[in-house]
C-alpha cells in the first residue's frame, strides 16, 4: 500500500490484533501525525476552540430575532495549512479516494458525538449544484455521510450555483437560501458537510428542513474553519 497523501510506501504492522482484525491502512504514520483533531475546550455550539462555553459567533446567533435553526455543530479537525492542501487535492482536484483518509477518525468522532444524541437521526449531506457536481465528479459531503452508521437521505437540493468560498463573511450572512426540500422528513436530522465556516450554509439547509416538519437539526462536519 502507498499513503494516499504523500504516496510513500506503508510498511504493514504485524501484531496479534492486525492478524485477527486485518485493516488496510490508507495513510502513513508520518502523515497521520499531521492530521490532528480538535483538542481541548471547544464552543459547545459550533466546535470553535473556546474556553468560554459559547463563542462570540454563537452568542450572536442566540440573539437573532428568529430562533437559530441549527441546534449545534460538531467538527473533527481544525483548518490549517496541511488540511488546506488535502482539501484542495480532494475537493477541487477530484481525488475521490483521498476522502478515505478521514473515514476512521470521522467515525470515531461521530460515535463520541452520538453518545449524547438520539439514535433516531438521519444523515442528510449538503448537496452541490448540478454544475458543481459535474465539475468535481462527486459530492464530498455525500462521501462523508456514507462513512456514518445511520440511515442517509439525499432530500436536499441546491438551487443556486455560487461558490461560498469566494464570498466574504458579510456576503454569506446576507445570502438567500439556496436549498429546497425534495421530500419532507419528519425525523431529526444530522446535516453532513466538509467545512463549517460561518455556519450560514448549514443554517439555510436546517431552516428548510424545519419548515417542512423536521423536529430538530444538528450538523456534523469534517473541519471547523
Amino acid at each position: 500500500m502507498t499513503c494516499l497523501l504523500c504516496e510513500k510506501n506503508i510498511l504493514p504492522e504485524v501484531t496479534w490484533r492486525t492478524a485477527l482484525y486485518p485493516e488496510a491502512k490508507v495513510i502513513c504514520d508520518a502523515c497521520n501525525e499531521l492530521l490532528v483533531a480538535i483538542d481541548g475546550p471547544r464552543c459547545t455550539r459550533c466546535s470553535r476552540s473556546s474556553t468560554k462555553g459559547n463563542c462570540l459567533d454563537c452568542i450572536h446567533w442566540e440573539k437573532t430575532p428568529s430562533k437559530d435553526s441549527l441546534a449545534r455543530n460538531y467538527s473533527v479537525y481544525p483548518y490549517n495549512n496541511f488540511m488546506q492542501e488535502i482539501i484542495t487535492k480532494w475537493k477541487y482536484q477530484g481525488d475521490y479516494e483521498l476522502g478515505n483518509v478521514f473515514k476512521k477518525t470521522f467515525r470515531i468522532h461521530f460515535k463520541r458525538m452520538i453518545k449524547t444524541t438520539s439514535k433516531a437521526y438521519v444523515a442528510v449531506p449538503i448537496p452541490l449544484s448540478e454544475e458543481r457536481q459535474e465539475e468535481r465528479g462527486f459530492n464530498q459531503a455525500a462521501m462523508l455521510a456514507e462513512f456514518l452508521p445511520i440511515p442517509k437521505a439525499n432530500y436536499l437540493e441546491r438551487i443556486g450555483s455560487e461558490k461560498q468560498a469566494k464570498k466574504s463573511k458579510e456576503e454569506r450572512m446576507k445570502s438567500a437560501n439556496p436549498f429546497r426540500l425534495k421530500k419532507s422528513l419528519n425525523k431529526p436530522v444530522i446535516l453532513v458537510d466538509d467545512i463549517y465556516t460561518t455556519g450560514m450554509t448549514l443554517r439555510h439547509a436546517a431552516r428548510v428542513l424545519l419548515e417542512q416538519g423536521c423536529p430538530n437539526v444538528i450538523s456534523f462536519t469534517l473541519i471547523r474553519s
